[in-house]
């Protein structure tokens, strides 16, 4: 009967923990410190083992491990738990942003116009081959990567995009923010995916977009240097298209939700 007594909290406190888990794992997905965590999981997992065996002695070893451990994984793991922390503080203004747009004024024919605009520019730079990679930053903050790159504020039109990602500009290396309809950052770096489901002909700019869309849900559009291709990235996951005018029906429907 001891067994079947389990308490709401304790429902919560496992579903908690999964999430965590999850989130971690979605953090490091990709990267070398991702066999780093499902070693220590395997090791957490057999301590507990020889704690309900009652080995005391591999107990004892793998606890004194574990403890110790501890503190050498915050310098290995420096970069992601940052990442994670600032992650976590930009999430807590997510709910109140997302309030917030329902009262903005920003009219559905200037969400148009932006779209527009950045598409047109992104089918002439992909004639030239020339590479670019956009982020729209919808209900997540993305500040802990804007301040990277050089902040700005541009009211948006095909020629500044078109500006920005000419080859000579010194303002074409990195990402391109845009917030509202107004493009807040050029030169932005962004955390690059180490996945190695994405094809060999992708580059850096397509893996950085897999990476931010997949840690917030933020929305790219990249073109590829190589072959002028224009790509559609959401969930770290690339979304098919078949012209301009479909792209800009997904982009409508995304940044309006």
């Amino acid at each position: 009967m001891e067994l079947l007594d389990i308490r709401i909290i304790d429902v919560i406190d496992i579903v908690l923990v999964a999430f965590l888990l999850y989130y971690i794992y979605k953090l490091i997905k990709g990267t070398v410190a991702i066999n780093i965590f499902i070693g220590i999981v395997i090791i957490y997992a057999i301590w507990k083992v020889t704690e309900l065996l009652e080995m005391e002695m591999l107990s004892k070893i793998l606890g004194g491990f574990l403890g110790v451990g501890m503190v050498a994984l915050v310098v290995v793991f420096q970069q992601e738990i940052r990442r994670f922390l600032l992650m976590l503080g930009s999430a807590n203004f997510s709910a109140r942003k997302k309030f917030l747009k329902q009262f903005r004024s920003t009219s559905d024919s200037k969400l148009v116009s932006t779209i527009d605009a950045v598409t047109q520019a992104c089918k002439k730079m992909s004639k030239s081959k020339t590479g670019a990679l956009i982020v729209f930053e919808r209900n997540n903050s993305l500040d802990f990567v804007k301040s990277t790159g050089d902040e700005m504020l541009i009211e948006i039109n095909q020629p500044i995009i078109e500006s920005i990602f000419y080859k000579n500009s010194p303002l074409h290396d990195g990402a391109t923010l845009i917030e509202d309809n107004v493009i807040t950052a050029t030169r932005v770096v962004l955390p690059v995916t180490n996945d190695n489901d994405i094809p060999e002909r992708f580059g850096l700019r397509h893996r950085a977009a897999v990476s931010i869309t997949e840690k917030t849900d933020a929305v790219c559009i990249t073109v590829s240097e190589e072959s002028g291709q224009i790509s559609y990235i959401m969930d770290g996951n690339f979304v098919l298209f078949d012209d301009i005018e479909e792209l800009n029906e997904l982009l409508e429907r995304d940044l309006s939700s």
